[in-house]
């Protein structure tokens, strides 16, 4: 607790010496009622699930930063000493159209799901959730050749690392849109795993808008360099519908991830350390939202999720909310 203390001061701290470069501060956090059924057993639990402290600003008219740190996240890891800090970087703009960031980021995989806010997210997909870290310390470049649509690459230590351990991940990106409805965020990833072999990521993740419904579409291929069939046969399809009636968000979301038994090498090694050979998952849920306040501050949730590995039948009740410090 001592830790999570000092931590929090010295995030503090900019913002009594800096104050005027602060554009926003902010805490967030939400609290849910469980429950679950497992082989016809029942058992309950509150808990909470996020406590976040969000700051971002500027230095200067071209410098910009941002910071979250997950405060009831384990702090200090002897493999990371960063373990509970999701951002910490500057972000320069050099012009126009190039942008350089330096610190840690989320890693630069595509599709919406692992591009969410963690704290939006109620249940994850077996990749996202058994990746090691998704946020990295790394550098990016950004590249805005025309409107809403932007290159990056980034070069950053491996998501598959349990921190600091000399291997990396190289990431080319792409955000666009394609109409006033399709947004997209595509990927194509070389990935270092602990014994130093690469992995290839090709991720297409797509947004669709069309009033008051929202379809997120995300693809995934996975495949080690040396893997005898690269194509579909490690792969992940999600997808989420939401649909907005005033306050209420009415919300459905499921997916399926394969990896078919015989993705290993010569050594019996699996190339994908994520999602393991052998795996065939199915999970999918729905649920309700509901905003008293606007879409800014409170939300309610009811969600009910269930998948095919424990047969789990899990539902929640919670609620999420977020207190401003600064706002400008």
């Amino acid at each position: 607790m001592k830790k999570t203390v000092s931590i929090t001061i010295l995030l503090l701290l900019p913002v009594l010496l800096l104050g005027q470069t602060v554009d926003r501060l902010f805490i967030d956090t939400r609290a849910v009622f469980h429950e679950e059924t497992v082989d016809g057993v029942y058992s309950s639990q509150f808990k909470g699930e996020h406590l976040n402290f969000n700051m971002l600003g500027k230095i200067s008219e071209t410098v910009d930063y941002r910071i979250r740190q997950r405060l009831n996240k384990k702090v200090f890891d002897e493999n990371n000493i960063f373990n509970a800090t999701d951002f910490v970087y500057i972000n320069w703009k050099c012009s126009d159209r190039w942008h350089l960031k330096v610190g840690k980021d989320a890693v630069l995989i595509g599709g919406y799901e692992y591009d969410a806010v963690p704290i939006d997210v109620y249940y994850y997909s077996r990749f996202c959730e058994n990746l090691y870290q998704g946020f990295t310390f790394g550098v990016s470049a950004g590249y805005t050749f025309m409107e809403n649509q932007e290159i990056a690459f980034q070069v950053c230590n491996s998501p598959l690392s349990l921190g600091f351990e000399n291997v990396y991940a190289y990431n080319l990106a792409w955000m666009g849109q394609f109409s006033s409805h399709w947004k997209t965020i595509w990927t194509c990833n070389l990935v270092e795993d602990k014994d130093h072999r690469m992995i290839n990521y090709i991720a297409l993740g797509n947004h669709f808008v069309w009033d008051s419904l929202l379809i997120d579409v995300d693809l995934m291929n996975r495949a080690g360099l040396t893997q005898k069939r690269f194509l579909a046969s490690d792969w992940s399809v999600i997808s989420k519908i939401i649909w907005s009636v005033g306050k209420w968000n009415i919300c459905a979301k499921g997916g399926f991830e394969q990896n078919d038994i015989d993705n290993v090498d010569a050594d019996g090694r699996p190339y994908d350390a994520v999602i393991v050979p052998g795996t065939g998952y199915v999970y999918a849920g729905a649920g309700l939202e509901y905003f008293p306040l606007g879409r800014d501050n409170v939300r309610f949730h009811a969600v009910y999720y269930r998948d095919n590995d424990l047969h789990r039948n899990n539902f929640d009740l919670g609620v999420t909310w977020r207190v401003d410090i600064i706002r400008r």
